[in-house]
């Protein structure tokens, strides 16, 4: 299975430890995540957004168990944007300020204008970035940039689109509202990454756009955040609800989905990756679920072009496709939530031809 939006160094370490912690400590648990990410099924992830360059190596090279890794490296976000994690105390920032501890981190860039722009796509590409992730609008957990906000301004936003394009690739972006995302396709922008608040109209141009939309189950359901104040919750909510009409929409108006989790911060959460991923069959057929989560996510993964680590083919079984494979007890097309318990369903898990579990009897 691909898991089409995964944060694999962000993903199994809380806010504060990601913070607060040594650089190399952030590192090492990403690690540990990266092999319990394999034998939950997932023998690729698409990485939207933190410093999976030396992780993505050390798995590439066999010295440690991990899934592939379609890494963007650090999230470029404008100043007070979604990718800002500043506190209101680091505020003025001058030219004899250091970088903050999420810049220094690689975690996220903090670029304003098409320059400053410029020059961050530029290095996370010199990186190895097989995509480029921006900010467009604001999130629910984030303390200074409204949800209704718009980030980046045309210009902007061309800039970072036109310097992943001189690299063969493209740009997604964190967007949920109409208005985001509509900007997002004016400037060429390849995959929309959210999306939940989108309304009809702007469904349709997105389809109309051959662009991607990979969305999230974001339910307020027992596998969500927990948010302090009424008004994060309030966004929840309204996330949550928007979900159901998202699928919905992007299944009438035949948008390319692609499924992914967005776990972030949450060392609990990580392991209800497959859980999350299975709540799309309230929308899809089982099957269809399998599908997405195989062959389409691949389809994205490898709309990075001539920047594609993995050039074979993913998400399918086949000659000269990468050897991966699973094998399951009991058949999923019936009961996909066999996905969503996989210490005890997932008897053998292969990636690349490598054996990473095998319970099957002898």
């Amino acid at each position: 299975m691909i898991d089409a939006h995964w944060h694999s160094i962000l993903a199994g370490i809380s806010q504060v430890a990601a913070m607060t912690a040594d650089i190399p400590y952030v590192h090492l648990v990403a690690a540990q995540e990266a092999e319990r990410t394999v034998l939950r099924g997932f023998t690729t992830v698409r990485d939207v957004g933190g410093p999976a360059f030396a992780l993505k190596r050390a798995i590439d090279e066999g010295r440690i168990a991990g899934p592939r890794i379609y890494p963007a490296g650090a999230m470029i976000s404008q100043t007070s944007g979604h990718g800002d994690f500043r506190m209101r105390t680091d505020l003025p920032r001058t030219a004899q300020s250091d970088l903050s501890v999420a810049e220094r981190a690689g975690i996220s860039a903090i670029a304003d204008g098409e320059a400053e722009v410029l020059r961050r796509v530029r290095e996370q590409l010199m990186l190895g970035a097989s995509q480029i992730k921006i900010m467009g609008g604001g999130g629910v957990a984030s303390a200074f940039d409204p949800i209704d906000a718009l980030q980046y301004s045309d210009a902007e936003m061309r800039a970072a689109v036109s310097a992943a394009a001189d690299w063969g690739t493209y740009v997604c972006i964190h967007a949920y509202t109409s208005a985001a995302i509509r900007r997002a396709l004016d400037c060429g922008v390849k995959s929309i990454e959210h999306g939940q608040l989108a309304d009809e109209e702007t469904v349709k141009r997105i389809a109309g756009a051959g662009a991607w939309w990979s969305i999230q189950p974001f339910l307020a359901d027992e596998d969500s955040n927990s948010y302090p104040s009424p008004e994060q919750r309030a966004h929840q909510q309204q996330i949550a609800d928007g979900t159901a009409r998202a699928v919905e929409l992007g299944r009438k108006h035949q948008v390319k989905m692609a499924l992914g989790t967005d776990i972030l911060f949450s060392p609990k959460g990580t392991a209800t990756q497959g859980r999350q991923l299975a709540k799309f069959a309230r929308w899809y057929d089982n099957a269809d679920v399998l599908r997405l989560l195989t062959s389409g996510n691949a389809e994205l993964a490898g709309l990075c072009g001539a920047r594609n680590p993995y050039p074979a083919k993913l998400g399918v079984i086949e000659a000269g496709a990468y050897a991966d494979l699973l094998v399951v007890d009991g058949d999923p097309l019936r009961d996909i939530a066999l996905i969503a318990d996989p210490d005890r369903t997932l008897v053998m898990v292969m990636k690349d031809g490598r054996i990473h579990k095998n319970t099957l009897p002898a």
